[in-house]
């Protein structure tokens, strides 16, 4: 099935090539055929060729499980120790014993430490959707946790309901007795597993430009030949963007560790740029990655956490509300809306909300709707993304039988 999809296509893109007057015409240079290729592939997007798109998807996830699984065979022995570790676990899990209360307090923080984790992986690899989750889940989070901190002049919080639900102890503690430290503390494990996501998120543009340097091949990728093109008109450039990427590929190949540390360590768009210029001058891979975790997982991490914590304190928030209270004739009706999700938020965190169901607040509706948009489109661009993958191993194939002929 896959092969005749894939004959079907390979003719459909051979009789996709410009026509003049009855002639078929070939691109005038490779970088001009490259180019003209890479529009067709961006064509095949949902929202343009559904169905083509659709098939592609399928066909390039067919062909990935097909690699994924002689990988796994030509790797056996390994496979063959996981799975025996894993029916050791099981066995653990399942058999009673005083040994449980371990296993169910291990099995919590794992897949806590999961979560996290595999939120700040989305993050790096958002795939050019946005989807940060930073913003979406672990800010949010911090600044829960800051609320109700200073509420509860606490932050041990009874477990369960936390961390699915913040309830304020039965006792709580003295006025004034929170502290910066306490709700960093508090927040330290999400915020650093979340950090070593992004840092394992990183690790693609390495490997791709390592394998590039190492095979010879130019790979298709935007950001590379962006970074070829950089390193050719280094001297010409005069844009502030230009200059600002050729800075930190400066800074990364010649400081080294510290150099990757420090964009590592700072809210930086452009770090992208630092992995490819690592692979590409084939720096060692625990320099790399060494530097990212903790230029991510603890420096900048602490950064983020503090803007938040300050940011979310009880006085600053309270300064806030009163300042849009203040902006003039739609000041008070925008006050409104936050003064009662404010309350209603002191009021969960007590455990006083009466059984009657509660108005929904607009602006946890918007939040809940903001998050279903981008983690849709997020799905939409991982099958776009494929599409166009299958598309290129066509063009590539063509490519080889035309050299053969």
């Amino acid at each position: 099935m896959a092969e005749n999809g894939t004959d079907c296509d390979l003719r459909r893109l051979g009789m996709s090539k410009e026509q003049h007057n009855g002639n078929f015409t070939e691109p005038s240079s490779p970088s001009e055929q490259k180019r003209k290729e890479r529009e067709e592939r961006q064509n095949i997007v949902l929202w343009r060729k559904p169905l083509i798109t659709l098939q592609y998807f399928f066909l390039e996830t067919l062909i990935n499980l097909k690699e994924w699984t002689i990988k796994l065979w030509h790797r056996r022995s390994i496979v063959a120790s996981l799975l025996l570790l894993l029916a050791v676990l099981t066995s653990a899990y399942y058999v009673e014993g005083a040994h449980q209360q371990y296993v169910q307090y291990m099995e919590k923080k794992l897949l806590w430490c999961a979560y996290w984790v595999g939120l700040g992986i989305l993050s790096s690899v958002g795939l050019g959707t946005g989807l940060h989750t930073f913003l979406l889940y672990l800010g949010p989070h911090i600044a829960s946790v800051t609320l109700a901190a200073y509420e509860c002049n606490s932050v041990d919080f009874p477990e369960p309901p936390y961390p699915d639900q913040i309830i304020c102890p039965d006792v709580e503690g003295v006025e004034g007795s929170i502290s910066l430290w306490t709700i960093i503390s508090k927040v330290r494990l999400e915020a650093c597993m979340w950090g070593a996501g992004t840092a394992i998120g990183e690790l693609p543009p390495y490997f791709m430009a390592r394998a590039a340097r190492l095979s010879g091949a130019e790979p298709d990728d935007e950001e590379y030949q962006e970074f070829e093109e950089m390193l050719e008109h280094a001297e010409a450039a005069q844009d502030f963007a230009s200059r600002a990427k050729l800075a930190i590929q400066n800074l990364v190949q010649r400081v080294g560790f510290f150099g990757i540390l420090a964009c590592a360590s700072i809210p930086n768009p452009l770090f992208d740029l630092a992995g490819i210029t690592c692979g590409h001058f084939l720096v060692p891979f625990w320099t790399f990655f060494g530097a990212t975790l903790i230029g991510k997982a603890i420096i900048k991490m602490h950064i983020q956490k503090l803007f938040v914590i300050i940011t979310f304190s009880k006085h600053i928030v309270e300064q806030m509300v009163s300042l849009i209270g203040a902006v003039p004739t739609v000041g008070p009706s925008l006050q409104k809306p936050f003064q009662e999700y404010l309350e209603a938020q002191r009021m969960k965190l007590h455990h006083k909300v009466d059984g009657a169901p509660q108005g929904e607040n607009w602006l946890s509706w918007m939040f809940e709707k903001l998050v279903i948009v981008m983690v849709c489109y997020f799905i939409l661009s991982i099958i776009n993304s494929m599409a166009q993958s299958y598309s290129k191993r066509l063009q590539q194939r063509m490519h080889s039988e035309e050299k053969t002929k």
